[in-house]
């Protein structure tokens, strides 16, 4: 390996070990990461089990899901059969950059995989399920769900 590439590597590491230092300092936790069994756990719950990206990612007009919108919210395909109260035409974006986050805190989401009620207490309108959820896995589809850009 060449000076310059040997360089190159030291400068990466550096400057990856200073942001997990600094997540560290201003938040009290390491930073999760797509290896992370928690954020694996949560990732098999939301895509395998829940299946959230069914309605929470927008398609293209063939059905297959748009990945660089991942869980960011779309309109929803379908309508009830008879009218509904609480239907929700679009789902939110549930990525860790959404006003849903700052508006509800990563406890908040926690709390309503748990409690299924949102921080004013009330559930989601449908069609979204009510789920509650082990305390264990709500944090792990919220540690997954804080990964995504």
């Amino acid at each position: 390996m060449g000076t310059m590439r040997i360089f190159q590597a030291v400068q990466v590491a550096t400057w990856s070990a200073i942001g997990a230092l600094a997540a560290v300092a201003l938040f009290g936790q390491q930073p999760a990461t797509p290896d992370d069994p928690k954020v694996a756990r949560g990732k098999y719950l939301v895509e395998e089990v829940a299946k959230c990206q069914d309605c929470h990612t927008p398609k293209m007009d063939n059905g297959d899901l748009i990945k660089s919108q991942w869980m960011k919210g779309a309109s929803m395909g379908v309508v009830p059969v008879s009218p509904s109260v609480n239907w929700r035409n679009k789902s939110p974006d549930a990525t860790s950059t959404s006003t849903l986050w700052k508006r509800w805190t990563e406890e908040g989401m926690v709390k309503f995989f748990e409690t299924g009620r949102n921080p004013r207490g009330t559930k989601a309108g449908a069609p979204m399920p009510t789920y509650m959820m082990k305390r264990e896995d709500a944090e792990a589809v919220v540690a997954y769900l804080k990964t995504l850009p």
